[in-house]
């Protein structure tokens, strides 16, 4: 064989090496999104929910065994895939522990991933500004920071503190009943007058993103809480009458649907505090139905 061949061949394995070598390289790296297009809608809850299916479905199911890692690191994946597979699947019945779990990778994704910072969160929930912040919003940011005091007890200790569970009138009734208000709720917020910090508002949209991702929606972290129970979508019409009126010519009452004039049965929820169940209604606003799951009627 000449010296010309020799370098041919040699050549030949040289470029096969590299060609070998970047493809592996790009297999290790493929489990990592770097190219986010940023525009208006970028850092949306909406746009955020679609990123976090969409690593955590890659996650899951990319194969490790293609990727050309080392023995002890191809263990790790392995046992962090099987502990996310898990935790995904526990978060389905509402384990507290599977929960934690997941909303720390979420936390982890949109900081060091996706690139949320203290610029842009608030296009997410608009924390800068208590005037554009809905009931749903600011019930979310007092019931996280009481939680951080008081842990499970925390809805307990608000509803105490500002005695939420007085008897009460509420405009368009004509007895008195138990129930919590959007006033009560935006008065709380202005008393308490709360500071937060990124991480604070990182933590509030991460628990947003999991309860609509994950959870039990709006009622995902009240059912956390020590009371005696939550129901959901037990008070007013149910979907299918809505339906129902929908294919006939009720154009009326279907605009009085519309304007929220008539309450459906996804539009409030009941929790059963010191044991008053049956005369201890509590509603809370905002559960127009991001509630997929089927509840029973006390959790």
């Amino acid at each position: 064989m000449t010296i010309s061949n020799i370098l041919l061949v040699l050549l030949v394995i040289l470029i096969a090496g590299i060609f070998i070598y970047f493809h592996i390289r790009s297999k290790k790296n493929a489990e990592i999104v770097t190219n986010i297009d940023v525009d208006d809608q970028t850092y949306t809850l909406a746009k955020m929910i679609e990123f976090i299916k969409r690593r955590l479905d890659e996650i899951t199911k990319i194969n490790l065994y293609d990727i050309g890692l080392s023995e002890e690191e191809l263990k790790r994946r392995k046992t962090k895939k099987y502990e996310l597979k898990k935790a995904l699947k526990g978060c389905t019945y509402g384990d507290v522990n599977d929960k934690k779990y997941v909303k720390e990778l979420i936390y982890d994704l949109l900081a060091k991933e996706y690139g949320v910072t203290e610029m842009n969160i608030s296009k997410a929930i608009p924390f800068d500004i208590p005037s554009v912040l809905t009931p749903q919003d600011k019930f979310d940011i007092l019931l996280y920071f009481y939680k951080k005091e008081y842990a499970y007890e925390a809805l307990g200790e608000l509803i105490n503190k500002y005695k939420l569970d007085d008897f009460k009138y509420v405009q368009g009734e004509t007895k008195p009943c138990y129930v919590i208000t959007e006033e009560e709720i935006n008065d709380i917020y202005e008393k308490e007058n709360l500071t937060l910090a990124f991480s604070d508002k990182l933590n509030i949209v991460v628990q947003r993103i999991y309860q609509q991702y994950k959870g039990y929606s709006s009622i995902d972290e009240i059912r956390d809480m020590n009371i005696d129970g939550v129901s959901g979508g037990v008070s007013g019409l149910p979907e299918s009458f809505i339906s129902q009126v929908a294919q006939t010519d009720s154009a009326d009452y279907l605009t009085q649907i519309a304007e929220h004039k008539v309450q459906r049965a996804c539009d409030s929820i009941w929790i059963m505090f010191h044991r008053k169940i049956n005369s201890f209604r509590i509603f809370i606003f905002w559960f127009r139905s991001r509630t997929k799951k089927s509840l029973p009627k006390y959790i």
